[in-house]
């Protein structure tokens, strides 16, 4: 249910159905504000969290710190909302600017930020040193049934390598946020609220077989949840009013209806993260602002 306002209310409506039964339906939040780091030593401190097919890895660094990664399985996301980076990667190095977002391919690879700053890199569950670093890495132990085995899209257009892209592009009217994608992930940096949401043009909806990861950056939310009723009572959960600062992500599963709203009163501003992929966002032309890179097929 979008206001008519909403670019998403454009979206093919998802088909109605009897609501299954039996699914887990377990949200996951990590307040990184308020928790210890799963890693920390004299170059920062980062934090983690996992969904059912990623990883959000949250650091502050101090001028110099670099990531490294070795025998990356597969590729992944470098999201910088406030500091610049040199990635190298495949026998090259790009500098990357600050507010930008950069995909990394697989093997070796490190992420140099040499002011320092925060830096948000996103994995498949494939890296398996990270998950099991992971607060909530027991949590997906029984399994989703109705949310697919992971598979990644296409590789680009000239093979995998370095490529980034400048998050500074202007809104525009019908388009959905700032939305990038690559064979793992897809990201939307959402259009930030300067003061609190209108509470009258909220947007509460639902996805049948995949989770949203929702990581907050500046500012104050309070994420409404609300779960199906079906015809078991085991399914059944009161709603959900979960306020947070900044950082922190929390991790929304199907079929469980939700919305956001921005409550601080200063900037807000909040990503949203899909891993694979929307197949529906993708469709919309416009939307996917690097798309000739990463063709769907």
């Amino acid at each position: 249910m979008y206001d008519k306002s909403d670019p998403r209310a454009a979206l093919a409506p998802a088909a109605a159905g009897k609501p299954k039964t039996g699914l887990i339906a377990e949200e996951q939040l990590a307040t990184f504000y308020d928790s210890p780091p799963q890693l920390e030593d004299e170059t920062g401190r980062t934090w983690l969290v996992r969904g059912h097919n990623f990883i959000v890895a949250y650091s502050e660094l101090v001028p110099g710190a670099k990531l490294a990664r070795s025998g990356q399985p597969d590729e992944y996301v470098v999201l910088l909302p406030n500091a610049p980076a040199d990635i190298t990667a495949l026998g090259e190095t790009r500098h990357v600017p600050a507010n930008s977002i950069a995909f990394v391919p697989p093997g070796d690879s490190q992420v140099v930020l040499p002011n320092g700053g925060n830096v948000v890199r996103l994995f498949t569950v494939k890296s398996g040193d990270l998950l099991e670093l992971c607060p909530n890495a027991g949590a997906y132990d029984e399994r989703r049934t109705h949310i697919p085995e992971f598979q990644a899209w296409p590789e680009p257009a000239g093979g995998l390598k370095i490529r980034h892209y400048s998050l500074d592009v202007p809104k525009q009217e019908g388009r959905f946020g700032r939305i990038f994608r690559c064979t793992t992930f897809m990201v939307n940096m959402l259009d930030c609220y300067d003061g609190p949401r209108d509470t009258s043009k909220m947007s509460p909806h639902h996805h049948d077989d995949f989770e949203q990861c929702s990581l907050l950056l500046e500012g104050e939310y309070t994420h409404h949840l609300r779960w199906p009723w079906t015809t078991d009572l085991a399914d059944w959960k009161a709603d959900k009013a979960i306020s947070v600062g900044a950082p922190s992500a929390i991790i929304i599963p199907p079929p469980v209806v939700h919305t956001s709203r921005a409550t601080g009163p200063d900037k807000n501003q909040m990503v949203d993260i899909f891993c694979p992929p929307r197949l529906d966002f993708s469709g919309k032309p416009g939307w996917v602002l690097n798309e000739e890179d990463y063709p769907i097929d």
